[in-house]
């Protein structure tokens, strides 16, 4: 099927495994549930395609368009994606652990819960994609573009290269001493001093920061998490361990927020 027309086909659950489907044009067809596993998909449009819950693990769809293409909850693991335009597709669920996404266009597409753990996105464009509780874990990052990317509640533990991918940047100063703003275990809001010499993360993956230590301005009372540990003006807080991991939202440290509202509405 070398350069088919198949252009609003209805292929809902065909078994494709393995097929020839290089350069074919599949724009607008009905893919629902098809199993294309190993299936060479390489320059193929699927433009518009539905790929509800296809199978295409270990696909070759380099240089594919998908734009705008449906692929809730598809198996795109292992795939070979280099080059695909995937801008504006839906890839709520999808699983693309270990696929090939170097260089591939996937921006405002929607990326929520989907599984990235270990694929390639060396230098795709990531422009305003919603990774929300994405899975990044391990994936490489080099030279992606996720400005304006939603990473709320997303996993980049272990991701590489993040310290060259644009669009990921730091809430807190990176220099000389700050404020910030905690909730205590009885609702009232400490405000706490980021001394001068402290480390501190926060704004990669969410609002939610931290620091190796904090002094202690004005607010009494028990962390939310540790009932032992306690807020007292004038302490300075030094937690039992510090992770200056950015990448991790959620980690040993003393967490605050920047301003006293965030502080005020978190649950």
């Amino acid at each position: 099927m070398y350069g088919a027309d198949l252009r609003g086909a209805d292929l809902y659950g065909a078994n494709l495994y393995g097929a020839n489907l290089r350069g074919a044009n599949l724009y607008g067809a009905n893919l629902y549930g098809a199993n294309l596993r190993g299936a060479n998909l390489r320059g193929a449009n699927l433009r518009g395609a539905n790929l509800y819950g296809a199978n295409l693990r270990g696909a070759n769809l380099r240089g594919a368009n998908l734009r705008g293409a449906n692929l809730r909850g598809a198996n795109l693991r292992g795939a070979n994606l280099r080059g695909a335009n995937l801008r504006g597709a839906d890839l709520y669920g999808a699983n693309l652990r270990g696929a090939n996404l170097r260089g591939a266009n996937l921006r405002g597409a929607n990326l929520r819960g989907a599984n990235l753990r270990g694929a390639n996105l060396r230098g795709a464009n990531l422009r305003g994609a919603d990774l929300y509780g994405a899975n990044l874990r391990g994936a490489n990052l080099r030279g992606a573009n996720l400005r304006g990317a939603n990473l709320r509640g997303a996993d980049l533990y272990g991701a590489k290269n993040y310290t060259d991918a644009k669009g990921l940047y730091s809430i807190v100063p990176e220099c000389g001493a700050f404020i910030g703003f905690k909730k205590l275990a009885n609702g009232v809001i400490a405000k706490l001093q980021i001394p001068e010499d402290a480390g501190r993360v926060g704004g990669f993956t969410g609002r939610k920061c931290r620091a190796e230590k904090a002094i202690v301005l004005e607010g009494e009372g028990a962390s939310k998490h540790d009932s032992k540990f306690m807020y007292a003006v004038g302490a300075t807080l030094i937690p039992d361990k510090w992770d200056p991991d950015p990448t991790v939202e959620c980690s040993h440290g003393i967490h605050f927020f920047i301003t006293s509202r965030e502080a005020q509405e978190y649950a």
